[in-house]
């Protein structure tokens, strides 16, 4: 049996992950420790796909009502699975260009999903480092991560204080930015995305910060109505797509 006081405990110690794909991709990316996993006593083939992810080291694997995990996770959309893994490890310091030659700053978006999304396709599209904002800005977490189908597991993080420290520090270790903005700015069809190159994400209400949008060169997805637009999750990944091809047929 489940004591809630000693799983209140463990959150000192680390963070919990549900659903299958966050806990399989996070066992994947051997980036964190696996303190201990519950699965529900009905998750037979959920638990399945996550047991041939196990190290054979594991043994704290508990059955437990499927309601203890709700409780636990706070959601019903864990699939009967739940894990305490060490900490995200984000990183420190800016990205080097000749690491990360295509990274994206995510300014301010606060939909958890809608990050997850974003950071799904930042995986995806072959991008690798990631900058968040740590003002005004969606959280990495359990969420988010779900959200993500677990893709961030894969990815370099860094969190800068504000978004202004974030364009300042960006700018000075070499990248072009490339502002995502509505309006009469260039086709990102069109552009060239000359490496190493940032993508700039704003906020999904009112876009990137009036005071940062002139930091870089000025890009948008051409679109039928101009009183209406993408998804912020969706533009991103139109984005990144043509970014990376882009930036990749640059330096062949």
């Amino acid at each position: 049996m489940v004591h809630m006081a000693r799983v209140r405990r463990k959150v000192r110690e680390g963070e919990l992950l549900y659903g299958v794909n966050s806990i399989v991709e996070a066992l994947k990316a051997k980036r964190r420790k696996l303190i201990s996993i519950y699965v529900a006593e009905n998750a037979v083939k959920p638990f399945d796909r996550v047991r041939n992810h196990l190290p054979k080291h594991v043994k704290n694997v508990q059955r437990v009502p499927r309601n203890i995990i709700d409780r636990m996770t706070g959601s019903k959309e864990h699939m009967g699975v739940a894990a305490w893994f060490s900490p995200f490890q984000f990183k420190k310091n800016m990205f080097d260009p000749a690491k990360h030659p295509q990274i994206l700053f995510l300014e301010g978006i606060q939909d958890v999903r809608n990050l997850g999304a974003i950071l799904r396709s930042a995986h995806c599209t072959g991008i690798t480092g990631v900058v968040l904002s740590q003002s005004n800005a969606a959280p990495l977490n359990a969420a988010a991560i779900k959200s993500s189908a677990g893709l961030c597991e894969h990815l370099d993080v860094h969190i800068a204080p504000t978004s202004a420290s974030a364009i300042h520090n960006i700018r000075a270790a070499g990248y072009h930015l490339y502002m995502a903005m509505l309006g009469n700015h260039a086709n990102a069809a069109e552009v060239d995305f000359c490496p190493p190159a940032c993508l700039v994400i704003g906020n999904e209400a009112q876009g990137i910060d009036k005071n940062l949008s002139s930091s870089g060169t000025k890009i948008t997805l051409p679109q039928i109505n101009p009183d209406v637009s993408y998804n912020a999750s969706v533009a991103a990944g139109i984005l990144m797509f043509l970014m990376t091809s882009k930036s990749r047929q640059n330096t062949k």
